[in-house]
């Protein structure tokens, strides 16, 4: 990735990639406090690491991936 701190929101630029990794998800800009909370409730996602982990979003990434 090349521009990590434009990804995030400006609190968490200048993270470690470590860091970023155990911060909450809503620190990647564009998502809310709100969608925070249903990828809590639908998923159990809390993190950056969680919501790149996820079976789920991986399996649709692989997917998508192969159909290409």
């Amino acid at each position: 990735m090349s521009d990590i701190a434009a990804k995030v929101d400006a609190a968490y630029e200048g993270k470690s990639l470590a860091d970023l990794a155990d911060a909450p998800v809503e620190a990647l800009q564009g998502v809310s406090a709100g969608d925070a909370q249903h990828l809590k409730d639908a998923f159990g996602i809390r993190t950056i690491r969680d919501l790149g982990t996820n079976k789920y979003f991986l399996w649709a990434q692989a997917m998508t991936r192969l159909a290409d």
